[in-house]
This record gives C-alpha cells, sequence and structure tokens, in this order.
C-alpha cells in the first residue's frame, strides 16, 4: 500500500491494509516465549510429552497475538507519524492451535479511524492464518493511535 496522509485514514476504514510474509513458529521461539512469561506448561515446552499426548507441541496463545506488532509492521505506511502507542485490544479469540513447525500469517482491515488526543485512533481486524488450515489461529481487534509532527 502506498503512504497516506493520517487525516485520510478514515477513507480507508473497511480496506484491507496488507498480508505479511510467512512466520515460521520454531522450538525455540516458543521455549524463548516461555522463558520471558514464565508459562512453562507442558503442551508448549515438553516436546516427548506433547508429541505422546496431544501430537506435538503448541505454541502460547499469547506468542500469537504479541507476533501482530512485527507481521503488521509497514502495512499500513503513514505519511509524517513522529510515534505510535498501542492503545489496547478488543474481542481476542484464539480459535486454532499453532502447532510447533506450522507457519503463520497476518491478514489486516483497517476498521476504525478516529481522532483522539491530537493524534489518530486506529482500529484493526487481525486475523492470524496457519498456513494449510482453514481455520485461523487467532482474530483480535488491536487499538493504536498514532501522531503526526
Amino acid at each position: 500500500m502506498n503512504p497516506v496522509e493520517i487525516k485520510d485514514l478514515p477513507g480507508l476504514v473497511g480496506t484491507e491494509v496488507g498480508v505479511s510474509d510467512w512466520l515460521l513458529i520454531d522450538q525455540d521461539r516458543v521455549n524463548k516465549f516461555a522463558e520471558a512469561t514464565g508459562d512453562h506448561q507442558w503442551i508448549h515446552v515438553d516436546v516427548e510429552r506433547a508429541t505422546r499426548e496431544i501430537g506435538g507441541p503448541i505454541a502460547h496463545g499469547y506468542l500469537t497475538l504479541s507476533l501482530i506488532p512485527a507481521l503488521s509492521s509497514g502495512m499500513l505506511p503513514v505519511k509524517g507519524v513522529t510515534r505510535g502507542i498501542n492503545y489496547g485490544s478488543d474481542k481476542v479469540r484464539f480459535t486454532n492451535m499453532v502447532r510447533v513447525g506450522k507457519r503463520v500469517r497476518l491478514r489486516q482491515k483497517l476498521i476504525g479511524a478516529e481522532p483522539k488526543a491530537g493524534g489518530m485512533q486506529l482500529k484493526n481486524q487481525c486475523t492470524i492464518e496457519i498456513e494449510g488450515e482453514d481455520k485461523p489461529a487467532c482474530i483480535a481487534e488491536t487499538i493504536s493511535v498514532v501522531y503526526g509532527g
């Protein structure tokens, strides 16, 4: 997508702003997330047990959610932005497991844009898709605010 002006963002509401490249979810990423968050549940980090009991380890739901900023980077370039902040999320749902070894990508649609606190508040519908599967891993509405100079 070509860069747009902050003032023009409301006109893009309803538009799919991008689809990211695929990203491999490997065991190393899952283990590092477990270390960072203290969530060492066996379904994520005990490869032998997870393979035996559930067919293999799965990524943390919050790991999947946390990929949204990186996967969305550059999808909606906005001219003159001096900073942007995460404001929150609405309606986060983990609708499918991401098995270690699978690839995921983000599909993002702008669903809201309105002035807020001297900037523009953006709401995006973010869908994390799993390669080769019909049901996505995560659907979330993320909220951010961008400011121009």
